[in-house]
């Protein structure tokens, strides 16, 4: 639109394609929503003074738009990114931002084909004690990282073994696929890439095609580890993240609503050991991941820099929850 507010589209207005379109802040406006549910998109349109399409392909054909969100079920993401890409807008696609990771190859093709900027919304990164746990981290406090230890489930909901995510033509998989791809993203945004994968999927209670638990062993180069649990069997929503170090730790709790204030806690241990030095952060506010997350794109396609978490991120996910899906009996590919 112009340089200082730029045209937004959002494609699936379901419950992220809404979070996603009350996040845009100042430097963004709604153009165009659409939906297949064109009730939904005339809702979310009416709501933010933006115009309402039932058929997706419209609105990239609209000049003023700069930037499509997509919000779609798993099986539209990748195919819905390149034809955004394809038509010259920047994009942010939700994670798992496809079902598998042979999907994003063209994609990527296309996004430097195009000029285009592609981020993928990993928006626990932008969670303000996760904030403030990079900052620590890369400041050396923690010294040398050596393994993480994550556990992020819910408990579902009646009925929840019949909606789409059970199918796996729809969501590629299961809780791996589902709540799997921020931990894997979490924990290689602190450890680096991870070249040794093994876990195990399984279905243990829900009566679905695809898994209700994942458990992920991975190792980078330099054997630090990331353990890593996600479940829809938890019963009370739970977030967990502790990241050890040589010279202390960090562990990371709750991230706000039903799975509780969200809080760091930095253990630092003291040269002569015994009970570490112990700070803390609460941050009992609304969570405003979502919007940080826009604000760092809008500033990427100012300044013509790539995503910080983007498509490789996506790509290197997606990777490590086949190989695990593959090694547990599960064979999703479409």
């Amino acid at each position: 639109m112009t340089d200082d507010v730029l045209g937004v589209a959002i494609i699936g207005c379901g419950l992220i394609g809404q979070k996603r379109a009350k996040a845009l802040g100042a430097r963004a406006r709604l153009i165009a929503c659409a939906d297949k549910d064109l009730s939904r998109a005339q809702n979310l349109a009416a709501s933010c003074g933006a115009h309402a399409f039932g058929d997706w392909q419209d609105v990239l054909s609209l000049a003023n738009v700069d930037i499509v969100v997509i919000a779609t079920l798993h099986d539209s993401l990748a195919s819905l990114t390149l034809a955004a890409a394809q038509a010259g807008k920047h994009v942010l696609v939700e994670k798992p931002a496809a079902r598998l990771a042979a999907e994003l190859v063209p994609v990527m093709a296309a996004a430097e084909a195009h000029g285009v900027k592609v981020h993928v919304g990993f928006n626990h990164r932008y969670h303000r004690a996760f904030r403030k746990a990079k900052e620590i981290v890369d400041e050396g406090a923690l010294g040398e990282l050596m393994f993480i230890r994550a556990r992020y489930g819910h408990g579902g909901r009646i009925g929840y073994d019949r909606e789409w995510r059970s199918n796996p033509a729809l969501s590629g998989g299961g809780e791996l696929i589902d709540q799997g791809p921020h931990l894997i993203d979490l924990s290689r945004w602190f450890l680096g890439e991870f070249v040794d994968i093994s876990g195990f999927a399984n279905t243990y209670y829900w009566d679905m095609p695809v898994d209700d638990n994942g458990f992920m062993l991975l190792k980078t180069e330099k054997k630090q580890a990331a353990f890593l649990h996600v479940s829809c069997t938890e019963w009370k929503n739970t977030f967990s993240m502790e990241i050890y170090g040589k010279v202390g730790k960090l562990e990371i709790s709750g991230l706000g609503g039903s799975y509780g204030v969200e809080r760091l806690t930095h253990y630092h241990m003291l040269p002569e050991m015994g009970p570490p030095e112990t700070t803390s952060w609460e941050y009992p506010m609304a969570d405003n991941s979502w919007s940080v997350e826009l604000e760092e794109f809008y500033d990427d396609i100012k300044l013509d820099r790539p995503s910080a978490a983007g498509l490789a991120d996506a790509y290197e996910s997606l990777r490590i929850i086949e190989k695990i899906y593959q090694e547990s009996g599960y064979d999703h590919r479409a």
